[in-house]
């Protein structure tokens, strides 16, 4: 459980560090993130997915991080 808190804490400094290096630019691309069709944002977000899945995977069953 400290190990999934530390890992959410992470992503969401992460996150964070466009909103606070590049706000109006931010502002920008989430508007024209809102007008995107949908079928795109999926496709986006399975790849985004697919690609998390991958380095999990990677970190977790070879030695290529260690």
């Amino acid at each position: 459980m400290e190990m999934f808190i530390s890992l959410i804490g992470m992503v969401l400094i992460f996150e964070s560090l466009p909103y606070i290096a590049f706000p109006d630019s931010m502002r920008q691309w989430l508007r024209q993130l809102a007008e995107m069709e949908t079928a795109i944002l999926r496709i986006f977000g399975f790849f985004a997915l697919a690609v998390g899945l991958f380095l999990c995977y990677l970190a977790q069953r070879t030695s290529l991080f260690s």
